[in-house]
């Protein structure tokens, strides 16, 4: 059985999906690679942001929901995502962000790296951390993009996770830290703690292979909603790796789905003690099995079993913005 990789992508929830395409492509600079529906309830889009070519490790997806209601960030869950931005980046990024209206706290050092936070539009807290560790793998830039390559998102640096408040922190941490062995992730030494907030890293130590775990500031669980993180997804080299890793959490004790077909990748999903919802998505067969490279992104692309509702869906999802903002150009 192959290792796991890193992070594959991470879904979040939106309210308004062309604010959303707005800001993700228009501020961030990110690539809208695939333009879809949520395959369990194909009235609302699925949008995936990521690189020039989608490569996994970059992706960051949105079930739109129009006028979803504002969720709530709660123990036990996601409660940030973080790109890393190239060293030297984050000067740059305090000009673009404050340019663009954009309130954001710069938050100093984590792990010795300089890191900006704000709020997306329904907002998720969403963090750029200027590091020399960018995935390597990383670098498709987007060349129509609204941000130079030397400043440009390299791809999802890390999550974090707030661990459920108990009577025994300890204890709670405790059954994350199992969590993250299940999984293959290296525990946390003494040089992978800041502060309150410790790291695991699945293999190698790169961005992208980072979970944060905190302990959480809310007395309560959260309510899921506009502006919270629905699932992390690993990444898996193949099908066979897939359905061994199935097989290992199933004797884990985990409740674990079937494969699911989810077009640009194959997908398994189950939660951990505490109720996050994790998957683990093979990296094949990537966004441009329905579309050119040149074209990802451009057009509603629909899974064959949703094909005839085309005419009805495209009548009823919102226009989406056609163009974004060129390098230079305000946003």
């Amino acid at each position: 059985m192959s290792p796991l990789s890193g992070i594959h992508h991470v879904t979040a929830i939106a309210s308004d999906a062309p604010a959303n395409v707005t800001f993700y492509t228009g501020v961030l600079g990110l690539r809208l690679v695939k333009r879809t529906v949520n395959f369990d309830d194909p009235s609302s889009y699925h949008l995936y942001y990521g690189d020039g070519t989608g490569t996994p490790g970059t992706i960051l997806t949105f079930f739109a929901w129009p006028g979803a209601a504002r969720g709530q960030v709660g123990a036990g869950e996601p409660t940030a995502i973080s790109f890393s931005i190239p060293a030297g980046s984050h000067a740059w990024w305090k000009t673009r962000l404050a340019g663009a209206g954009l309130a954001f706290q710069d938050a100093g050092e984590r792990f010795g790296e300089l890191f900006l936070a704000f709020r997306d539009p329904d907002g998720m807290t969403v963090e750029l951390i200027e590091t020399e560790r960018a995935q390597p793998h990383a670098l498709h830039f987007w060349e129509h993009g609204p941000v130079p390559k030397p400043y440009a998102i390299r791809g999802i640096h890390s999550v974090t996770l707030a661990h459920a408040a108990s009577h025994n922190a300890s204890s709670s941490f405790a059954n994350t830290a199992a969590f993250g062995a299940d999984l293959g992730f290296q525990p946390p030494t003494a040089s992978d703690s800041d502060g309150n907030r410790r790291r695991f890293a699945i293999t190698g130590g790169d961005a992208g292979s980072f979970v944060d775990v905190v302990p959480s500031t809310a007395s309560r669980r959260g309510r899921m909603g506009a502006g919270t993180i629905h699932h992390i997804a690993f990444r898996t080299d193949d099908d066979s790796s897939q359905l061994a890793w199935q097989h290992k959490l199933i004797k884990a004790d985990y409740q674990v789905t079937e494969v699911m077909d989810r077009v640009y990748f194959r997908s398994i999903y189950f939660r951990e003690r505490g109720g996050v919802l994790f998957e683990i998505a093979t990296d094949p067969p990537g966004f441009t099995v329905d579309e050119s490279e040149e074209a990802l992104g451009s057009a509603l692309k629909l899974p064959k079993w949703y094909e005839p509702l085309r005419s009805q869906l495209e009548a009823s999802l919102p226009a989406l913005p056609a163009r974004v903002a060129v390098v230079g150009e305000s946003v």
